[in-house]
């Protein structure tokens, strides 16, 4: 029986990248738009891809991460698109109420 390896990069390195190309801690400010607030990153949620300025907290979160493995999973991580959550909007809005 062969071991698969993963393509995916390590939880803790997928999580860096986001920090550092969607929010206000990243060094590359190129990347980042004019409205989101420092310690805060914009994710488009839903058919719409609408877009939510959510914070960095939000990242250390066991059920947001487990939104970014299904966003990894069915989009990657091309963050030059912005970074798509793969839920409906009414379930991301229940899940970021209770986390906040």
């Amino acid at each position: 029986m062969a071991i698969r390896k993963s393509n995916r990069l390590p939880q803790t390195a997928v999580l860096k990248q986001i920090l550092k190309r969607c929010s206000s801690l990243g060094k590359n400010e190129e990347y980042l738009p004019v409205d989101v607030p420092k310690g805060h990153f914009a994710v488009y949620v839903g058919e719409k891809r609408s877009r939510y300025i959510v914070p960095i907290s939000f990242l250390t979160h066991p059920e947001f991460q487990s939104l970014l493995r299904r966003a990894e999973e069915e989009f990657g991580f091309n963050l030059d698109m912005g970074l798509t959550i793969p839920c409906e909007e009414v379930v991301f809005r229940s899940l970021t109420s209770m986390i906040r």
